[in-house]
């Protein structure tokens, strides 16, 4: 019996093949176009469409609007390419099965035009399908670099493949493959680690979410970003200049791009960051020559949001930039709103011969050839047979063990670690009891938020449930109520969420005025106060640090908490390691394994329950 995706893929698939057909005798069944014969090589079905296709249907496909400012009419229209969501852009209500529904409505539009070439849709799934309420929430990268566990990765890859699978969303813009050099940046958390073999190591994300070959089941586009050298711009400064050498460029920052498309990643995104002055998105010499050239990439490059913009360092696009961009070699271009300016900015640059005819056939190439590969003109609405992973038992189960596994002892005095689940226990900080603040930015909106923002288990909740049912858990978010009864105190505390520039911290890098007295006020109990920090990035903690009996870096873990809990008790062994050397205080800044300065603890440190 056939279910009701299955009825309309076929359904889709049929249409396409009796509207896009060649000739053949009278009453027989016609021929469909090579171009839509699976049993061609992708090869060749690239060059019979290549081939059908105008210079607007080519420039369509290039183009990749926002959904909220482009129609259905549109896309069947333009012969749009792709569409993204943004950062927190989701359907109402933010359910799996509207998103399911609102790709297969985008999906059918670019099904109804003249070639019925299928579009490609876009999500930031940066830590699982993180802008689908109740979708699986992993920790972020950071926290994974900490594991030292490439498997890992690779199974968090396939896991939020399967979620994004079940809502049709077949691209995702991770994994970053950035390597943080200063802290200071509001996107360290992005980063696996300061040194290139953690980011490079962990490439099995694209592994994980592509699968064996694309077009498996569940297999969906990834992406390495940011090329290149995002992670060490002057000061941390998130779109800002990195003003190194080339050698250092590619000692350091280009490894896991090479890395990434030695696994096959099928698109790799541009960064909004300068090399020595010059805008990486009109820079030719490092995407055509090194990323396309040198490194051998296949796959099809992408801008960054508005990415074009920025090239002249003026508001809004020129004809000369749209010019600039496709001839360093992007590909396709996030256009969000000013999409049909783009189409006739390039349309003019291409008729005036500023970008050869050459240029615009090799990205279509390349971006068919990705369409093709994924199987989208076989299969090109959503899977909602893996609806039911979304969120699912499995999938928390594995990022349960992913937090666990992330979870970093730095400081344990007197083997205050690990609880016993009888101790009477006092719970504080304003990162206890949220998944909001857990699980930092991009997480169901771009900046993220605090509160209740999506189903998950709390930090307190995992202790609650880790610690025997006759055993007295107490929680005050300011530390209020403690008294000297208690076997120890928990104060879970941190960042409150942030995404990209929003991040940036150009001054001191400590805990806020409120979660210093929460743990102050834990002190004055005279009980063993443990500090769990939940932050995207070390700390300037080294003050503090001698009042306080045991320290965990959690970093940012996602929904679920317990996974942090099974470490305080002893449930799982704390093995992560600093992916990241910790400052000694803000002014060290930057600071990173091998060059020379004391830090408060080095890279790769991070103690057993044993030493």
């Amino acid at each position: 019996m056939l279910n009701s995706s299955m009825k309309s893929r076929l359904l889709v698939s049929g249409m396409v093949c009796a509207l896009v057909a060649c000739g053949g005798p009278v009453g027989a069944e016609p021929a469909p176009a090579p171009y839509l014969d699976p049993r061609s090589s992708v090869e060749d079905r690239v060059d019979d469409l290549l081939g059908r296709m105008s210079l607007d249907d080519k420039l369509g496909q290039m183009t990749q609007p926002e959904r909220r400012f482009v129609t259905p009419e549109e896309i069947t229209r333009y012969g749009i390419g792709s569409v993204l969501s943004s950062g927190g852009s989701a359907p109402s209500p933010n359910t799996a099965a509207k998103w399911a529904d609102m790709y297969d409505g985008l999906q059918r539009a670019a099904l109804a035009g003249r070639l019925r070439v299928p579009i490609m849709y876009g999500v930031d799934a940066v830590h699982g399908h993180n802008t689908v309420v109740g979708a699986t929430i992993f920790p972020h990268n950071i926290g994974l670099g900490a594991s030292r566990d490439p498997g890992l990765v690779r199974e968090i890859g396939a896991a939020t493949a399967a979620e994004m699978a079940g809502t049709g969303v077949d691209w995702n813009f991770a994994p970053c493959v950035c390597v943080v050099r200063n802290d200071r940046w509001g996107r360290t958390y992005e980063s696996f680690g300061e040194v290139p073999e953690l980011p490079s190591m962990m490439t099995t994300m694209v592994e994980g979410l592509q699968g064996e070959e694309l077009g498996g089941p569940a297999s969906v586009l990834a992406t390495a970003k940011h090329f290149v050298g995002d992670g060490g711009t002057a000061g941390g400064d998130d779109r800002g200049d990195a003003r190194i050498s080339e050698k250092e460029l590619r000692a350091v920052h280009l490894p896991p791009f090479q890395a990434a498309v030695e696994r096959g990643v099928g698109s790799v995104m541009i960064s909004y960051s300068s090399w020595n002055g010059v805008k990486m998105h009109r820079n030719r010499y490092l995407i055509n020559d090194v990323l396309k050239g040198e490194l051998g990439f296949t796959g099809f490059v992408v801008s960054d949001y508005k990415g074009i913009d920025e090239i002249d360092g003026r508001a809004g696009f020129t004809r000369e930039e749209v010019a600039a961009a496709i001839n360093a070699g992007i590909d396709m271009v996030m256009v969000p709103t000013e999409w049909r300016r783009f189409i006739e900015y390039l349309r003019e640059m291409v008729k005036g011969g500023n970008v050869p005819m050459s240029r615009i056939d090799d990205a279509n190439r390349r971006i068919l050839t990705k369409k093709f590969e994924l199987g989208l003109f076989e299969r090109p609405l959503a899977d909602r047979s893996y609806l039911k992973t979304v969120g699912g038992a499995a999938h928390r189960e594995l990022a349960r063990r992913a937090v666990a596994g992330s979870q970093v002892l730095l400081k344990n005095d007197g083997d205050v670690l690990p609880l016993d689940d009888d101790d009477k226990i006092f719970v504080a900080g304003g990162s206890a009891d949220d998944v909001g603040m857990q699980s930092g930015g991009w997480t169901i909106t771009w900046q993220g938020g605090p509160g209740p923002i999506t189903p998950g288990t709390t930090i307190l909740d995992g202790i609650r449930k880790a610690a025997d049912p006759s055993a007295t858990v107490a929680y005050s978010k300011d530390g209020s109520g403690i008294d000297r009864s208690y076997d120890a105190a928990i104060a879970v505390v941190g960042e409150k969420p942030y995404a990209e520039y929003h991040g940036d911290r150009t001054g001191d890098l400590g805990l806020g005025g409120e979660d210093l007295k929460t743990i102050d006020r834990l002190r004055a109990a005279g009980v063993p106060v443990i500090v769990v920090l939940v932050s995207g990035r070390p700390m300037d903690i080294a003050a503090q640090l001698p009042g306080w009996d045991a320290l965990v870096a959690a970093w940012l873990p996602g929904t679920e908490g317990a996974g942090v809990a099974d470490v305080l008790y002893g449930e799982a062994e704390p093995t992560g390691r600093l992916p990241v050397t910790w400052m000694r205080d803000s002014a060290q800044q930057p600071v990173n394994r091998g060059d020379g300065k004391k830090p408060l603890f080095p890279f790769g440190f991070g103690l057993g329950y044993d030493d």
